[in-house]
């Protein structure tokens, strides 16, 4: 089976830096687009940033220069570095993969996600 697991989220104050991190595991053939996604209490999930296998980035109006996606192909890893931290950015940001996994013979291609991790920041 797969499994995206995420960490480094957690509580910091206005201003402040967090770098969260995605590993994909698992009987995985190949890894295409990973990325980050996150939803506040309330609102509906919204793509944060995605990073292509080729290196490709695509970031949300609201990043504003402030996060950097990056990713390791060979641990199947992706990072989210984010710095300038407002209020705003509070939510549970979950970790998404699009790849292809197998079992035996057998191989499908799907979407991952993770299980999310709270980033709560202070004012």
């Amino acid at each position: 089976q797969v499994q995206l697991v995420e960490s480094g989220g957690g509580l910091v104050q206005f201003g402040g830096s967090l770098r969260l991190s995605c590993a994909a595991s698992g009987n995985i053939f190949s890894v295409g687009t990973m990325g980050w996604y996150r939803q506040a209490p309330g609102k509906e999930r919204e793509l944060v940033a995605d990073i292509t296998a080729g290196g490709r980035i695509n970031y949300a109006d609201f990043v504003q220069g402030r996060f950097t996606i990056s990713r390791h192909n060979a641990n199947n890893t992706v990072y989210l570095q984010m710095n300038s931290l407002i209020p705003e950015d509070t939510a549970v940001y979950y970790c998404n993969a699009d790849l292809a996994s197998y079992s035996g013979s057998n191989y499908r291609t799907g979407d991952y996600w993770g299980q999310g991790t709270q980033v709560t920041v202070s004012s």
